[in-house]
């Protein structure tokens, strides 16, 4: 398969035109993937857009690219969001990373109770901009034509008001309903992961009161990295995304 990179600059090109990587995915394409001339590489613009063409340059500072193809990738519907609480260690990275691999659409940092990492005032911005970085490069690897949004973070209030406009589910390992039995309907899904200490009771009852629903994987216990990660394998088979 073509290795695979992203520019903005995909968007608007057809074939025929030059599409220039520059800057560090410039020197990524070439001194860490090695990408030739001669060689196919596919790009994107993280928006649908899909390029395939044949590298006509490859330096460090500048790779170009001769389109041969263009194709416009539509965006999964419903949509599947991961909100994921913040976690110490990089648990939560992991879960972001893998999460993007396997396909959701969008994720959500949640300053949830129970979590011990906190992001607050400039830390917020460094925090959501390295999460974005590690989508962005999961997206390259995966061979993604859309790249996940990766959100402000939030809270549980903030949660509960997008509850009323989702549907949202809440993973639960007590829960009784198992998210493989779950029959989507055409409403978004979102997936709630609590930190490694688990959601608390009263953030249970402000997203249930709000029409959130508790589900469960399985009968183990997954860790904070892997659940999400776990619940968008199973939705995306419901889905038929898989």
């Amino acid at each position: 398969m073509a290795l695979h990179f992203l520019t903005p600059d995909a968007g608007a090109a057809t074939a025929g035109d030059i599409v220039a990587l520059e800057g560090a995915e410039a020197k990524h394409a070439a001194v860490v993937r090695r990408v030739r001339v001669g060689e196919t590489v596919t790009l994107g613009d993280g928006e649908g857009v899909w390029l395939e063409g044949v590298t006509t340059l490859a330096t460090p500072a500048r790779v170009e690219v001769r389109v041969s193809e263009r194709t416009v990738v539509a965006a999964a519907r419903p949509r599947i969001t991961l909100v994921q609480a913040l976690a110490k260690g990089d648990r939560d990275e992991l879960a972001v990373q893998t999460a993007c691999e396997l396909g959701v659409d969008e994720i959500v940092p949640w300053q949830s109770a129970r979590s011990v990492s906190r992001w607050e005032g400039a830390k917020a911005d460094k925090g959501r901009e390295r999460w974005q970085s590690i989508t962005r490069e999961a997206s390259k690897q995966a061979h993604r034509a859309w790249l996940p949004v990766v959100t402000a973070p939030v809270t549980t209030a903030q949660l509960a008001a997008r509850a009323e406009e989702t549907r949202m589910l809440l993973l639960d390992p007590a829960a009784s309903a198992r998210l493989s039995a779950l029959e989507p309907d055409e409403r978004d899904l979102v997936l709630v992961v609590g930190p490694e200490g688990g959601i608390a009771p009263e953030e249970f009852t402000l997203l249930e009161r709000a029409g959130a629903e508790r589900v469960r994987l399985g009968d183990s216990v997954l860790r904070t990295s892997t659940a999400g990660p776990a619940a968008i394998a199973v939705l995306s088979v419901a889905l038929g995304r898989w």
